[in-house]
């Protein structure tokens, strides 16, 4: 059984995450696999999608629907975390991309450059034809 306090502390969670209860849609279904006739005749399965942002979560693990209910809700509330750190991520990365793009070059790797760039110079001039020739 499922306390009051886990329950308080999912909805607690979904409140930060900013999934209010409306936005959700609940439906409850027969579960599938191994079970027999218990299985094939109660509808304890829960399928539970966040409208905004489209995510779907399906959970049978338990017998009880109240239990598979708040399950489902603990999935909800990790997927939508996962991908809202995963976008943080991708932000702070792109940041860094630009910050790394717009810095100057040291002058030791300046110097090497322009070192290669005269080596290659003299490379691609000595495989030129001889100007007498034509």
């Amino acid at each position: 059984m499922t306390s009051r306090n886990s329950i308080r502390d999912v909805l607690v969670r979904m409140g930060r995450l900013g999934i209010a209860r409306d936005d959700l849609e609940e439906s409850f279904m027969r579960g599938s696999g191994h079970g027999g006739q218990k299985v094939n005749k109660t509808s304890s399965t829960v399928r539970l999608r966040h409208q905004p942002t489209g995510l779907e979560v399906r959970c049978q693990e338990e017998r009880s629907l109240s239990q598979n209910r708040y399950l489902a809700r603990v999935a909800l509330c990790e997927k939508l975390e996962t991908r809202l750190r995963e976008q943080r991520l991708g932000q702070s990365a792109a940041v860094a991309r630009k910050r790394r793009q717009n810095a100057k070059r040291s002058r030791a790797t300046k110097a090497q450059m322009l070192r290669e760039k005269r080596y290659r110079s003299v490379t691609k001039n000595l495989r030129r034809r001889p100007l007498g020739e034509d």
